[in-house]
């Protein structure tokens, strides 16, 4: 779209506020918001913000920021305001005053590795599978982790208002031009699951954050929180935001190997070699935070054993049944709280590693690794907590290379930081099991 055709639309719908939408470095959604008065401006790249008060993009003495739109992710917002009207919103990415990308900018990451990729004539594409929670808030508005929801995977009957809310924000999306495949009810009692058709990967990375925005939005007008925080109930399974990729050159999916044994052509497999080489290393940035550990635990069907297999969702990589244009691999350790924009960065540069240097995945695994009497030892393990995550990706090379110095330097300070923290604090287990004992 054209400066001149948002402004036509935005007067036609009677749009008076548009969000400036852009990321910080943890993946937390954040916007500059503009009245009317200030569209053009706006969709001109002349706003601007403070950077320093956001953490980990610039010092004070070189805080001043500018926004810059991707015209093509102009969209009304699916909801109207009765005393303030319509809203739109626009994805944005960063600058600095001088017109120059800023290095702290994720969205410009993820930019750079698909740069890399259509010079080796590839377009990477993803379709996320995101979970997320819906608990109740009390009579203050306060977040619980109650529900009156008893359903549980893929169950039929309407046993709370979740699934109502559920279906409100499945049409939400599709306002917003989301190509919504399922929605369903989760394992877990309040748990739900939502997944849109693959798109190119910046699209992916845009929607996923857009996503999460207008869930919690909704969730919030139905008086539930929707959560994704990756493990917020201790005995139950964890939200995970299972990642489809595959890569295409023009409009052909070149991970379809007709001829080839598993189905998988040669770059498929080396792109997943390439997954699985660099899977320790990612993993802080696919699961970033304390609580995504406690996820990633066996006997809750999550991944914790690097490995790939044919459909079999045990391992860490799984290839679906589907063949022809719907072939892929399905990365299955990343949650829902990641930043996507450098969680797809970080994936993209390993599976182009993996076909550059042909990295061999080896066989698939055939058992079933969440069964603890199989003998699993021969396969290496994800990180156990935070702290080995930011250990090896602080020893990679690659993914310094990926992310930047800037972004690469602040993240791990970040998450060095939250790692003290929770290291530090006494928790209610500890008290229960300690206080009367000892």
């Amino acid at each position: 779209m054209k400066i001149q055709d948002i402004l036509s639309k935005c007067k036609k719908e009677n749009v008076r506020y548009l969000r400036l939408q852009f990321s910080d470095i943890m993946g937390m959604n954040k916007n500059v918001e503009v009245p009317s008065s200030q569209f053009q401006k706006a969709l001109e790249g002349n706003i601007f913000f403070d950077g320093s008060s956001i953490d980990g993009f610039a010092r004070i003495e070189e805080s001043d920021m500018k926004l810059k739109p991707d015209l093509s992710t102009f969209d009304i917002l699916p909801w109207k305001n009765k005393e303030y009207g319509q809203e739109a919103r626009v994805v944005c990415d960063i600058y600095t005053p001088d017109d120059t990308p800023f290095a702290g900018c994720t969205r410009y990451r993820l930019r750079q590795m698909l740069k890399k990729a259509q010079k080796m004539n590839y377009c990477l594409m993803v379709g996320p599978e995101i979970e997320f929670f819906l608990f109740h808030r009390n009579d203050d508005g306060e977040i619980t982790t109650n529900t009156h929801d008893t359903g549980g995977y893929f169950d039929l009957t309407p046993v709370d208002k979740g699934e109502f809310t559920r279906r409100k924000i499945v049409e939400d999306l599709e306002k917003m031009g989301f190509e919504i495949e399922a929605s369903h009810h989760e394992v877990a009692s309040a748990q739900h699951e939502i997944d849109f058709k693959y798109v190119n990967a910046l699209s992916a990375a845009d929607k996923i954050s857009t996503f999460r925005f207008l869930v919690r939005k909704t969730s919030l007008d139905h008086n539930l929180h929707a959560t994704f925080m990756p493990k917020p109930i201790f005995g139950e399974a964890g939200s995970g935001m299972h990642t489809n990729q595959s890569l295409f050159q023009g409009n052909q999916n070149i991970f379809y190997g007709k001829n080839e044994k598993y189905g998988l052509s040669k770059t498929a497999m080396y792109y997943m070699g390439g997954l699985l080489k660099h899977a320790k290393a990612i993993t802080a940035v696919t699961n970033p935070l304390v609580n995504s550990y406690k996820r990633l635990v066996p006997g809750f069907e999550a991944p914790v054993t690097i490995a790939w297999a044919k459909q079999n969702r045990s391992p860490l990589i799984r290839v679906p049944g589907s063949t022809g244009q719907s072939t892929r691999i399905e990365m299955r350790n990343p949650d829902p709280a990641c930043n996507p924009y450098l969680a797809i960065a970080c994936m993209l540069a390993a599976g182009l590693d993996g076909i550059i240097n042909k990295i061999d995945p080896g066989e698939p695994a055939q058992e079933n690794i969440f069964d603890l009497k199989n003998n699993s030892l021969q396969y290496e393990k994800l990180p156990a907590n935070l702290e080995e995550a930011i250990e090896a990706l602080e020893k990679s090379k690659l993914m310094k290379t990926v992310l930047g110095e800037h972004i690469f330097e602040n993240y791990i300070r970040a998450k060095k930081s939250e790692w003290k923290k929770y290291s530090s604090q006494v928790h209610d287990w500890e008290i229960q099991k300690y206080l009367n004992r000892y």
